[in-house]
């Protein structure tokens, strides 16, 4: 008698979670709230504003004036998925950046962080990393068993961040679909349950203020912390 075919372990003591419901999310230099448009578009608008590259690689994007983007802002908050933040700097005292919750599925315990949009002066700084940090630590800590991450696969920056994020490359899916006219293939990474505590070790000891010299230089790099915990690598990164 042939052996019986092969079927996934047995998921034991889980149960669905809650889908998020726009809890502010705040760190040491990094505060997320629930993007609204009255409060934030303004503000947004200002740091993005002579900065047309960072929509490159979104669905949507530039705006030419700040009356057209409270508009969109507008349409694009209030709904449960996506689930849009807004995020601010704390030690500039600006908010610089968006990104949402999306692609929110609790039977199956996966979610997406996705419309990521930092302005120039929040890219490359701490608050922006702990941002992606409390938004993944949320999720985990909520139930959800895989985080995911995509995106347009010739946006290095992007799969450069998820990969220093400690994301595993899963992909790419060609001719995923159309953005702006143009074909789109897209990234795939994720995080899963099991590798979160080895990740929120490492996002602690990065951000801790002793890993920064007096000029704000990193002594370890996050990509380095969290090699160990990537189950794969992205190839076109070198």
């Amino acid at each position: 008698m042939q052996d019986p075919r092969p079927l996934g372990a047995v998921i034991k003591n889980w149960t669905p979670p809650a889908p998020p419901s726009g809890e502010v999310l705040e760190g040491h230099y990094a505060r997320l709230e629930p993007l609204q448009a009255d409060r934030h578009a303004a503000l947004l608008f200002r740091a993005y504003q002579d900065h047309d590259p960072v929509w490159d690689y979104l669905p949507y994007g530039p705006f030419h004036s700040a009356a057209a983007y409270h508009r969109w802002v507008k349409g694009i908050t209030g709904g449960p998925d996506p689930l849009f933040y807004a995020i601010k700097d704390k030690v500039r005292q600006s908010w610089g950046g968006v990104a949402s919750y999306l692609r929110i599925n609790p039977p199956s315990g996966s979610i997406e962080v996705g419309h990521i949009n930092l302005a120039p002066a929040l890219q490359g700084t701490r608050a922006a990393t702990e941002a992606m940090v409390l938004m993944m630590r949320w999720a985990f800590a909520a139930g959800f068993r895989r985080y995911e991450w995509k995106c347009d696969a010739l946006n290095l920056p992007s799969r450069r961040a998820a990969q220093r994020l400690g994301m595993s490359f899963e992909g790419v899916h060609r001719q995923h679909t159309v953005v702006k006219g143009r074909n789109r293939d897209t990234a795939w990474f994720s995080v899963i349950d099991s590798e979160w505590p080895a990740l929120s070790e490492a996002f602690e000891v990065w951000l801790n203020p002793s890993n920064f010299d007096a000029e704000g230089n990193q002594r370890e790099r996050l990509s380095d912390l969290t090699r160990l915990v990537r189950a794969n690598d992205d190839p076109a990164l070198g």
